[in-house]
């Protein structure tokens, strides 16, 4: 795990560097935040840096460290092996949709999301309790920060990471 640390904390900080007159977007917010470390590994291992660092817009759905953490042990290390690129970008790109949907947006009720992932959907519901996420597994993550604005787009931070499978129910 420290070898995985010292590569998040380099990917951190190779993607902060850039002047303070620029606008923050999505991969800068990602790395000036100790939450998502885990997450900015993971999308510079994938070689999605310059893709969430574009105009976009988009909408990623974040999990934080404790929602990577909560994956069965070694899933992490071993998504983020040379190998397994392919299937690690498939998971990132089911957390992205390529549009800007603040939780204002997103209607009430359960409607289906088609992340950057095309062969994919999500189910998002939003009601008095806000905004949760089904996903392929059938498990559901929560949105507990919706709204971080960013140049090319919006954040909302999940507590769960969201996997690709079976179309979840969307009642």
């Amino acid at each position: 795990m420290t070898h995985f640390r010292k590569i998040a904390a380099a990917a951190a900080t190779a993607l902060t560097l850039g002047t303070a007159a620029q606008a923050a977007d999505i991969v800068e917010i990602a790395s000036g935040d100790e939450r998502f470390s885990t997450l900015v590994a993971a999308v510079s291992a994938a070689g999605l840096v310059e893709t969430l660092q574009g105009p976009g817009p988009f909408t990623v759905y974040a999990p934080v460290n404790d929602a990577f953490a909560a994956l069965p042990e070694g899933t992490v290390e071993t998504l983020l092996k040379p190998e397994n690129k392919g299937q690690l970008t498939d998971v990132l790109l089911y957390h992205v949709d390529d549009r800007k949907l603040t939780a204002e947006m997103i209607p009430n009720g359960s409607t289906y999301f088609k992340p950057v992932l095309a062969s994919e959907r999500l189910c998002i519901s939003k009601g008095a309790d806000g905004v949760s996420i089904a996903d392929g597994t059938g498990e559901t993550a929560t949105v507990v920060v919706a709204n971080i604005e960013a140049d090319n787009g919006v954040i909302h931070v999940v507590d769960k990471v969201l996997l690709p499978g079976t179309r979840p129910d969307c009642n």
